[in-house]
C-alpha cells in the first residue's frame, strides 16, 4: 500500500484569502491550452492574431467553468443545491462535471464561431487536442482534495484517503483518470492531429476516447454518495453520460471520412 501524500488543499493563504490547488489546476489547464494553441495557430488560420486566440480560450474557459458547475448541479446533486443555492458558488470544494463543462464549451464555441466566421467543427477540431491538459490538471486537483476516490482494493498501490470515513485502502482513481483522460488522451489526439484530417474527425476521436476512458475508470471509482449506482449494481451516472459521447464519436468519425476523405485544401487541423 502507498501512503497518501496528504497535501493541504490550500496552496496559499493570505489572511482571509485562500488560494486552493484545485483552482490553480484550472489555471494550469487554461494556460497550457493557450500555449499549445499559440504554437498551432498559424497552421489553423494564419490570419488569426493571438488576441483572437485569447478570446477563444477565454470564452471556452467560461464554458468549462459555468457549464461544469451547472452540469454537476443538474446531473449529480440537484436537491442539495435547491435547498441551499449558495453552495453553487463554493467551487473550491470541487463539484464540477466534465459533461456539463463539455456542453458549456460547445455552446461557447458555437457562439464564438458565428461571430468570427468559423464553423463549429473547425473550432472544435482545433481545441480538442488541448482539452486533455485541463482534464489531467483537474484530476490532480481531485487527488489533492482527496475526493472521487475509488473502491476498496488490495492492489499494492492502494491508498487510504483522509476524507474516507471507512479508512480503507482504495484505488487512487483520480490518478487513473489523470493517466487516461490527461496523458493518454493527449497523446492520442496530439499525434492524430499532426496530419490533415477530415473536418469533425478530431472531434470524433476526442468524444470516442474520452468516453471509453471514463467509462472504464468508473468501474473502480466510487459513485457520488447521493446517487450511488443507477442500475445492475455497477452502472454510474458517469457511464450513462459517456455512452452518448462514444456513439457520437464513432458517428462523427465515420461521417467525416465518408463526406471528406481528405482534409480540404488550406485547412490543416
Amino acid at each position: 500500500m502507498l501512503a497518501y501524500p496528504n497535501i493541504d488543499p490550500v496552496a496559499l493563504a493570505l489572511g482571509p484569502l485562500k488560494i486552493h490547488w484545485y483552482g490553480l489546476m484550472y489555471l494550469v489547464g487554461i494556460g497550457g491550452a493557450w500555449l499549445l494553441a499559440s504554437r498551432r495557430l498559424a497552421r489553423f488560420d494564419p490570419t488569426w492574431t493571438k488576441e483572437k486566440l485569447s478570446d477563444l480560450v477565454f470564452w471556452a474557459s467560461m464554458g468549462v467553468i459555468v457549464g461544469g458547475r451547472l452540469g454537476y448541479v443538474l446531473f449529480y446533486d440537484l436537491p442539495a443545491y435547491i435547498a441551499n443555492p449558495m453552495l453553487i458558488l463554493e467551487v473550491w470544494r470541487g463539484g464540477m462535471s466534465f459533461h456539463g463543462g463539455f456542453i458549456g464549451v460547445m455552446l461557447a464555441v458555437l457562439w464564438f464561431g458565428r461571430r468570427n466566421g468559423k464553423s463549429f467543427f473547425e473550432l472544435m477540431d482545433f481545441i480538442a487536442p488541448l482539452v486533455p491538459i485541463g482534464l489531467g490538471a483537474g484530476r490532480i486537483g481531485n487527488f489533492i482534495n482527496a475526493e472521487l476516490w475509488g473502491k476498496a482494493t488490495d492492489v499494492p498501490w492502494a491508498m487510504i484517503f483522509p476524507t474516507d470515513p471507512a479508512q480503507l485502502p482504495r484505488h487512487p482513481s483520480q490518478l487513473y483518470q489523470f493517466a487516461l483522460e490527461g496523458v493518454a488522451l493527449f497523446a492520442v489526439l496530439w499525434l492524430y492531429s499532426r496530419k490533415p484530417r477530415p473536418t469533425m474527425a478530431i472531434s470524433g476521436m476526442f468524444a470516442l476516447f474520452y468516453g471509453i476512458f471514463r467509462f472504464i475508470v468508473e468501474f473502480v471509482r466510487v459513485p457520488d454518495a447521493q446517487l450511488g449506482y443507477l442500475a445492475w449494481g455497477w452502472l454510474t451516472m458517469g457511464q450513462v453520460l459517456c455512452v452518448p459521447m462514444i456513439v457520437a464519436g464513432v458517428a462523427l468519425i465515420v461521417w467525416a471520412y465518408r463526406r471528406e476523405p481528405a482534409a480540404p485544401k488550406g485547412v490543416v487541423q
